[in-house]
């Protein structure tokens, strides 16, 4: 017999069915999805080795846990796998606000339910989807929202006197009741509000009123904050920080790899872009270095943060940017270029708390020092290292580059322009293509262009050669006639 098939009482402590609180629950099952060498928090990359471990010795010791870290840290994403964690049903009496556990029920509708009915008690299933509540902390947030509140309208339908306990709403935690309860960014709670929750985490009672109702509440709580010198909007009241029992820190990908994994998880991408856009694997490390250079920038304050989210939604416009190109020209396919990230700029400037210098130079601007800043990192790791003093007549690798540019004055590269001109042009750049071959020569031909025009990218940032950009696109020159031309 299945055992949601079971509709009362009696039929459930005939079944042998035993009760747990939540935190046991959680317990029980993690220490067997560790024993059967089961990963726990499944999507979530980079915190293998860090976070989970924390995380699993949380549960394992039955602790409230507070997930603290700056944005796009997957601190929600973390709280909501702990749904996977619980059992698939569990019972309740049927018609309870707090879904009472039949066999130690702690309101007084189950109570008198119970009393009446016995074994005949309704029995219903609550299936661990329905398990978890979430609740933004905003300062607006009152006691009566989380905790209750004593209902008129109740008191008048049931024609009860005020010092009646039957007269109180439940807020949203004693509605949670067996349920994992998550507060996000708990500083933005106001104070007084932070105190209500006291007894709850701790003594288990709850206070609404002056009704002191003995509700011994069966919660895993699940806080997230930012680290409080950030927010300035509050913090956590030292009490509070105390009923908490595991504080654990989150953090960004360590590496270009995981942040790879992440944004392609997360990307939400239509499947025409996926078959008619092709990104080289370049393309996807230079965009994650975007993020990693943002979180170093001078121009950024770093103690808010840059998000996995602005990697996805980079990824996301990069696509859509060179999905648009190749509408435009009517063509079916079409290879990512380097002068498609233009389009990341708007996914960028939101995304970034700019510091005074910051503001000076103006987002777009700084996200443009970024692009530049990962390329100058990315470069030395393809081809030779480009000094910024070379001995006069000495020949290095991208000497023949420069000359071609001296001589053939550069020329345009529009953003519009058709696979078919775009390969024509970097092509007739025939230095380029003696310098793939000879330090790159494993390279796949479909990667080959966006490489050639990284170089080219790449000799703007050491300053050999100049890059202008007008309305529809990008001018390549040598660096002297640059000078020569603005004179």
């Amino acid at each position: 017999m299945k055992i949601e098939n079971i509709k009362t009482l009696g039929e459930l402590k005939k079944a042998g069915y035993e009760s747990k609180s939540i935190k046991d629950e959680l317990r029980s099952n993690l220490r067997e999805k560790i024993k059967a060498g089961i990963p726990t928090f499944e999507g979530v990359h980079g915190f293998e080795n860090t976070v989970i471990p924390e995380l699993e010795r949380a549960i394992l010791s039955r602790h409230n846990i507070n997930l603290l870290g700056l944005r796009g840290q997957a601190k929600t994403r973390l709280a909501r796998k702990m749904v996977e964690l619980l059992d698939e049903y569990i019972p309740y009496v049927t018609g309870s606000e707090i879904n009472d556990d039949p066999f130690q029920p702690i309101s007084r509708f189950a109570k008198d339910i119970i009393e009446i009915k016995g074994d005949e008690t309704p029995i219903s299933w609550l299936h661990r989807s329905d398990r978890f509540f979430e609740k933004l902390a905003t300062p607006d947030v009152t006691v009566a929202d989380l905790i209750g509140d004593v209902d008129p309208i109740k008191a008048a339908n049931l024609k009860l006197s005020y010092a009646d306990d039957r007269v109180i709403h439940f807020g949203m935690i004693p509605r949670a009741n067996r349920c994992i309860f998550v507060i996000n960014e708990l500083p933005d709670l106001q104070a007084r509000i932070q105190v209500a929750l006291f007894n709850i985490l701790q003594e288990g009672d709850i206070q609404i009123r002056g009704f002191k109702l003995r509700m011994p509440l069966d919660m895993q709580f699940v806080f997230t904050a930012n680290p409080e010198d950030y927010t300035n909007r509050g913090s956590i009241v030292t009490p509070l920080k105390d009923r908490i029992g595991s504080q654990i820190l989150t953090h960004y990908p360590d590496t270009i790899k995981i942040a790879r994994t992440i944004t392609e998880q997360e990307a939400k991408l239509d499947s025409l872009q996926n078959d008619m856009v092709y990104v080289p694997s370049l393309a996807r490390d230079l965009l994650e270095q975007v993020s990693f250079e943002a979180r170093e920038s001078e121009y950024i304050d770093n103690k808010s943060g840059i998000s996995a989210r602005l990697s996805i939604t980079a990824f996301e416009n990069l696509l859509s940017t060179a999905e648009r190109r190749a509408l435009k020209n009517g063509e079916d396919k079409t290879t990512v270029r380097l002068s498609d990230f233009m389009g990341i700029i708007p996914a960028i400037t939101g995304k970034v708390e700019l510091v005074y210098e910051g503001e000076q130079e103006g987002a777009a601007v700084v996200a443009q020092h970024l692009l530049g800043d990962a390329i100058h990192t990315f470069f030395p790791a393809y081809f030779p290292k480009i000094e910024k003093l070379e001995k006069q007549d000495e020949k290095t690798p991208y000497t023949d580059i420069i000359e071609w540019f001296f001589a053939e004055s550069g020329f345009e590269l529009l953003d519009d322009c058709t696979d078919a001109e775009y390969e024509r042009i970097l092509g007739s750049i025939v230095p380029l293509e003696i310098l793939i071959k000879k330090y790159q020569p494993q390279l796949e031909k479909e990667d080959k262009f966006f490489m050639k025009e990284f170089i080219l990218w790449a000799l703007v940032e050491y300053k050999k050669l100049s890059k202008d950009r007008f309305s529809e696109g990008y001018q390549f020159k040598d660096i002297y006639g640059s000078f020569i031309s603005k004179l």
